[in-house]
């Protein structure tokens, strides 16, 4: 399933960089995440974060990602 989400969401925001320069509005997203930030433990350092850039065409082609999971 999260393969599937994963492929829905690359097509999807392929798709909508191919298509904004004539819609510009595909070109807006949304940044969603966590900041990084790094434990250090002198022997050890270890570092968190992620961010996730959602945009008109990337939610729907993980939407479109489950929809073919769940029929397949």
């Amino acid at each position: 399933m999260l393969l599937m989400i994963l492929i829905g969401g690359l097509t999807g925001s392929a798709v909508g960089d191919a298509l904004s320069q004539s819609l510009p509005w595909l070109k807006s997203t949304s940044l969603i995440g966590l900041e990084p930030s790094t434990l250090d433990l002198r022997f050890l350092n270890i570092t968190f974060g992620f961010t996730f850039a959602l945009g008109p065409l990337t939610a729907l082609g993980m939407i479109l990602g489950y929809v073919v999971y769940r029929r397949i």
